[in-house]
Parts: C-alpha cells; sequence; structure tokens
C-alpha cells in the first residue's frame, strides 16, 4: 500500500464532502448577513489552506489567478469557490503523488514533517466540512452523505 495513494484518496474524499455542502447550500444562506463566519467565507478558506499546504513548501505556492482578499466586501460566488474547489483537488493530484512525506513541512511556522502536513490539512478540511454540514443540517434540514475514501488513478487501472 502506497501512503502517498491514501493520503490523496482521504484529501479527495474530504473535498468531496465539502463540495457536496457547497453545491447544497441554498443561496440565502451562502452570505448570511447574520452569520459571523459566513457559509462562503469558511468553505473558500478550506481551500486556500488545502492548496497552500498540499505544496512541498511555502516557495511553491501560487495564488489562485481569482484570489482575492477574502475579508473585504467582495464575497465569492458558489460558482467561483466550486471553481477552486476543482483548481485544489488538481493540485492534490499533482502535489501529493510525488510529495517527500520524509522532508519537513516546508512551513516555518508548522514544524512538523510533511507527512502529518499532510494529515493536518485533511484534518482541516474535516472540521470545516463537518461545521458547513452542522450548519445545513441543522438550519436547513438538509441530508448530506459521507464519502469514506476516493480511487486514485493507479487503483483504477
Amino acid at each position: 500500500m502506497d501512503i502517498r495513494q491514501v493520503l490523496q484518496s482521504q484529501y479527495l474524499a474530504s473535498l468531496a464532502m465539502l463540495k457536496e455542502a457547497v453545491v447544497k447550500c441554498p443561496s440565502q444562506l451562502w452570505d448570511d448577513p447574520n452569520d459571523k463566519f459566513k457559509f462562503w467565507s469558511k468553505a473558500y478558506h478550506t481551500i486556500f489552506y488545502v492548496h497552500l499546504y498540499v505544496q512541498q513548501a511555502e516557495k511553491d505556492f501560487v495564488q489562485w489567478e481569482k484570489h482575492h482578499d477574502p475579508d473585504g466586501d467582495i464575497p465569492f460566488s458558489k460558482d467561483e469557490v466550486l471553481e477552486y474547489l476543482s483548481f485544489a483537488e488538481q493540485e492534490i493530484r499533482r502535489c501529493v503523488p510525488v510529495s517527500d512525506l520524509e522532508a519537513e513541512s516546508g512551513f516555518h511556522w508548522y514544524p512538523v514533517g510533511k507527512l502529518e502536513m499532510h494529515l493536518i490539512n485533511i484534518r482541516h478540511i474535516q472540521q470545516h466540512a463537518g461545521e458547513l454540514f452542522e450548519c445545513l443540517g441543522m438550519r436547513e434540514k438538509i441530508e448530506l452523505h459521507w464519502v469514506g475514501h476516493t480511487r486514485t488513478n493507479k487503483e483504477q487501472e
């Protein structure tokens, strides 16, 4: 069993759950002025850090072409968040198979190894996907689904 395949599968499964929450979020909840943390902002925040921390090191990070300050007055649309999520999935497929799991995290503020950095990153996705699932379930009674794993290209061959 290749640990990189497992990591990639779990990244993609976690993002599949986040994607379902984004897709099923009703428009009135997407940018609800009564929410301290907007649905779109939490989804975007999650994807931004997936994109950042899946890189081998900070120096390898290139911002997404449509990035703008998420703390500003202009929310990201659902389509933009889904586009960024798709981009992050591509980055996972590009970066994880060649990730040096024995290296340091590549981020001076995270003094851990690269393998642990990947696990932290996946846990971060799950934390926020869980918060968004709870929001949709409690406030909107929307049913969402668990994704256990995804098949990698090597498993499909």
